[in-house]
């Protein structure tokens, strides 16, 4: 997995405050394979309970945080309450932080 322990951390945090202490993050894609080179942060966060916001508007707010904490792109699924296949994958092929 190519994050620090730091960005883990942050990424943790920042996730959290938005969506809770319960939420289920899990980084997919790329980062997780440590021979690769380069690439976004791919995540996946379930939120047991949608923030009292507009999805829409906390799930740009993180990115925004997330992209300036790890100045990196961020590409970010957020679960509405109905589980996708892409979601499911992300899930199941994914590391959970």
């Amino acid at each position: 997995m190519r994050l620090s322990h730091e960005d883990i951390a942050a990424i943790r945090c920042l996730v959290q405050a938005r969506f809770g202490a319960d939420a289920g993050i899990w980084l997919f894609g790329s980062r997780l394979d440590d021979s690769a080179r380069g690439g976004d942060v791919d995540l996946y966060v379930e939120p047991v309970h949608l923030p009292a916001e507009d999805l829409l508007l906390a799930r740009q707010a993180l990115r925004r945080d997330l992209e300036r904490r790890l100045r990196l792109p961020v590409d970010l699924v957020i679960n509405p309450g109905q589980t996708t296949a892409f979601m499911r994958q992300a899930r199941t092929e994914g590391y959970p932080l």
